[in-house]
């Protein structure tokens, strides 16, 4: 529909607009606004669970006194102005493909309830580690796409792999909530970069044939006889159409090839890096290119501290080893995956349509600690963009001179997600209703036009 074409009813209303002080101008620029916004076909979140610096990363503070910047040094990009730091070679390549948030911020400092605030865009109702999973809590962004805007059938329109992360409780916000089990995602926890990775879920027994599976009691025999036992849970509301959703995607060839990775090549793939988070992102990829919406790819399980391939919350690991592990691990990866997904991405012309976004529930303190480490810092942080409809080679905000606190332009997580629904085409004022029917807005917050192309 080409937004500049008036309804009648547009054109019967425009003679009221100047009461409402929007001119003919103004509203015409408002039509065009809206227009550019919506851009993305999908959307793949790469949830850099754990918290990663953003001053050992893209938001260095070189200049800062001894104890606050980094131990890294900086480096140009490819886009000019911005330098990040010098541990992220690959990454310099492409900042000319990338927008930067670096005044994103709010004041949750535990590891659940920030990251129920980063997977939901929703405030949670108490900042405490042991901020429990229920259904009074939002539903996730993919959730909510697959309730408002969910893609044709025989296609999941929500992914998640290869995780269901938890900092002891299980972290909310990684589900459908109240708008019951037929918007969960699609759930991938075999690890894609095992050799004979395949799909439990899109596997059809010996002994079942395609045929079999029209059978509706065949599929509720896979399942298990505990299934008639969850009907009557109300945590279990929409398992039924989760099941048939189920049932078209198991007999769909298109969902079964985009999880073959051993179609894809060996270099190319390599390029991904043979680690678990590496081939999830080229998974990634190939879910968006089948033409699932919303992808979200967890970095890791956990919040981090115990080894070196779990998440960015570092300063738990041996105490004293942030900043090797940072260079021996968590920056290398970095470094090779997010590069060659936004490369795969617009090699294949998929870019301008798949908004890609890469974050972490906060930043770190900018005083490193007696650790040699940083501890979790909510007051301002960075959250990286690129394609669908946001601006290359560009920065949004600045923050302090010690990047403690915005200087200009912040970003509350409200807001961030409000844009990741404009771009996506889904007015982020939509309303849901909870389990009491009472009306809840998808984003209480305004969308950052200035981010978009």
């Amino acid at each position: 529909m080409n937004p500049f074409a008036l309804s009648r009813r547009s054109a019967l209303t425009i003679g009221g607009i100047g009461l409402l002080g929007l001119t003919m101008p103004k509203w015409l620029a408002a039509v065009e606004q809206t227009a550019r916004a919506t851009k993305a076909k999908s959307v793949i979140f790469l949830y850099q669970f754990g918290g990663p610096s953003h001053l050992d990363t893209f938001d260095p503070k070189p200049d800062a006194p001894e104890g606050v910047r980094s131990h890294y040094d900086v480096i140009d990009t490819a886009a000019p102005g911005i330098r990040i730091c010098d541990q992220l070679p690959k990454m310099a390549a492409v900042m000319d493909k990338v927008t930067l948030l670096r005044t994103v911020y709010h004041d949750m400092k535990n590891h659940n309830s920030a990251s129920y605030y980063a997977l939901t865009g929703n405030r949670p109702p108490l900042d405490d580690i042991r901020l429990r999973d229920t259904l009074d809590l939002m539903p996730s962004y993919g959730s909510v796409v697959d309730r408002v805007a969910p893609v044709a059938a025989g296609l999941p329109s929500y992914v998640s792999l290869p995780y269901v992360i938890r900092d002891g409780e299980i972290t909310p916000g990684q589900h459908a909530s109240f708008l019951g089990k037929a918007h969960d995602p699609l759930l991938i926890t075999d690890d894609p970069n095992r050799t004979n990775f395949q799909l439990p879920e899109l596997s059809l027994p010996a002994n079942l044939s395609v045929d079999r599976l029209a059978d509706r009691k065949a599929l509720q025999d896979i399942v298990g006889k505990q299934t008639k036992l969850l009907e009557y849970a109300p945590a279990a509301r929409g398992l039924d159409q989760y099941y048939d959703k189920a049932l078209s995607m198991l007999t769909s060839p298109k969902v079964r090839e985009a999880f073959n990775l051993a179609g894809e090549s060996p270099k190319l793939r390599d390029h991904y890096g043979r680690t678990t988070y590496g081939q999830s992102c080229l998974l990634a990829r190939r879910l968006v290119e089948t033409g699932v919406k919303f992808v979200t790819v967890y970095y890791a399980d956990s919040i981090g501290g115990r080894r070196k391939e779990d998440g960015w919350d570092t300063h738990g690991f041996d105490n004293t080893r942030m900043y090797p592990i940072l260079k021996d691990y968590h920056l290398p990866l970095l470094d090779q995956t997010l590069p060659t997904l936004l490369n795969d991405l617009d090699e294949r012309d998929l870019l301008d349509s798949t908004l890609v976004v890469w974050m972490g529930e906060f930043g770190r303190t900018p005083k490193i600690n007696a650790n040699i480490s940083r501890d979790h810092w909510p007051g301002c942080y960075t959250v990286l963009l690129a394609g669908g409809g946001v601006k290359r080679g560009f920065v949004h905000g600045e923050s302090d001179k010690n990047a403690a606190y915005p200087d200009r332009d912040p970003v509350q997580l409200d807001d961030l997600a409000a844009t990741m629904f404009q771009l996506l085409g889904i007015d982020p004022q939509s309303e849901l209703h909870d389990r009491l029917n009472r009306p809840r807005p998808i984003s209480p917050g305004k969308p950052v036009f200035n981010v978009m192309a």
